[in-house]
């Protein structure tokens, strides 16, 4: 019962995320709209096939997270114009190997968020671990354990699991 009110939970968010992408996309046109009634239907049934739900999604602790990310997002893109700008300013790329303990598509997600970040690039995930390509090795990387416990609770890991 939990299983099925999780897929019809998780149809109903994908329905509205994806007709709001199809919105966008066709700019609101309504010549758009009959082929996105089938089109939406279609790319939700196989969102749940290749990605079907595992854990609900806790869109008040997403939503908590977003200006932060955008904030880190604006002020990693001013450190990268800054040394791009100043050709003396530190930079030392290096790959870094950070063990992730998230499931595989939180795991996936926090790569994502991570490669959004100026600076940092994730390459690839194997056996639980994140390759990461940095423009400082000798930067602080502690922010990629802090994104990976706030992805952890908002998918409703116990605070202890990353």
């Amino acid at each position: 019962m939990a299983g099925q009110r999780l897929m019809v939970f998780s149809a109903v968010n994908r329905t509205v995320i994806f007709g709001a992408i199809w919105l966008v996309l066709t700019e609101g046109n309504p010549g758009g709209l009959a082929f996105g009634a089938l089109t939406v239907p279609a790319a939700v049934w196989l969102s749940l096939s290749l990605l079907p739900p595992s854990r609900r999604l806790g869109m008040l602790r997403l939503i908590a997270i977003l200006p932060k990310f955008l904030l880190g997002s604006l002020m990693g893109g001013v450190d990268v114009a800054w040394r791009s700008f100043k050709p003396r300013m530190p930079i030392a790329p290096d790959w870094i190997v950070v063990p992730v303990a998230l499931p595989d598509t939180a795991r996936v997600a926090l790569g994502a968020e991570l490669s959004l970040m100026p600076g940092t690039l994730v390459a690839g995930a194997q056996d639980g671990k994140l390759l990461v390509h940095v423009l400082d090795r000798h930067a602080d990387h502690s922010g990629i354990a802090t994104n990976e416990r706030e992805i952890a609770r908002m998918i409703g890991l116990p605070e202890e699991a990353p």
